[in-house]
């Protein structure tokens, strides 16, 4: 469960990389926070091949133009307490991360980090957001109208709130899972969430995050409409 929010982050860039035709293995990305998501989501797109160059804690960041290594970085930060002078890295802040000029941007820390003054600045074509709320409704639209594809914390995020819903299951029904057969598992909840909703926003001509409060409100509608409530 630890490992769950960060895994669909994961997933969910992988899938929307699928789409878009972008070669992971070519891709770079820069990570905004170092706690349970961000770190995780940092190891899983590394394992998926990703190149990351840039990660940050709260007290600011870390840039490298050949890559970080998750393992370097969770080292340095457990000996330090932060992650800024690691050793052949150039310290930046984490507004300048933001504005990397990188594939992929996962702000996986605070809330309101990409507003309308920062917006046209971002460089990444594909936006994961591992925190909840990392964007406001201003940039929402500045990115939509610069073909910036965002993956909206209710899906990229939801491999948590998944994997719980997954140990419910389990209990419900006295089984008990491999670790694999819950990543699996995971994975095919995460993938046919997020092909779902692009395909609800490709409909519509709207942002992701529209496109899953559409999927969303029809899914509940269809279920208010068997039950007779509607």
């Amino acid at each position: 469960r630890d490992s769950a929010t960060g895994r669909g982050v994961s997933i969910n860039v992988e899938e929307a990389a699928r789409h878009l035709k972008m070669d992971l293995k070519k891709a770079t990305c820069a990570v905004q926070g170092f706690g349970n998501v961000g770190s995780f989501a940092h190891m899983f797109l590394e394992e998926a091949g990703v190149k990351v160059v840039a990660v940050s804690d709260s007290k600011g960041g870390a840039y490298k133009k050949n890559g970080i290594w998750f393992n370097e970085v969770s080292a340095y930060k457990k000996k330090t307490g932060n992650i800024v002078n690691m050793p052949e890295s150039e310290p930046i802040t984490n507004e300048e991360l933001l504005e990397l000029d990188v594939d992929i941007l996962v702000p996986a820390a605070l809330e309101d980090v990409i507003t309308e003054k920062n917006a046209s600045k971002i460089k990444a074509k594909l936006v994961a957001e591992g925190a909840n709320g990392p964007t406001t409704p201003e940039a929402d639209e500045i990115l939509f109208k610069r073909n910036v594809t965002l993956i909206p914390d209710i899906l990229a995020n939801s491999g948590g709130v998944s994997t719980s819903y997954l140990e419910w299951v389990q209990n419900l029904q006295h089984l008990y899972w491999s670790a694999e057969e819950v990543d699996q598992r995971l994975k095919s909840i995460m993938k046919k969430a997020f092909a779902e909703v692009y395909k609800t926003s490709q409909e519509n001509n709207v942002d992701m995050r529209t496109g899953a409060y559409i999927y969303a409100i029809g899914k509940v509608t269809a279920a208010m409409k068997i039950r007779g409530w509607v």
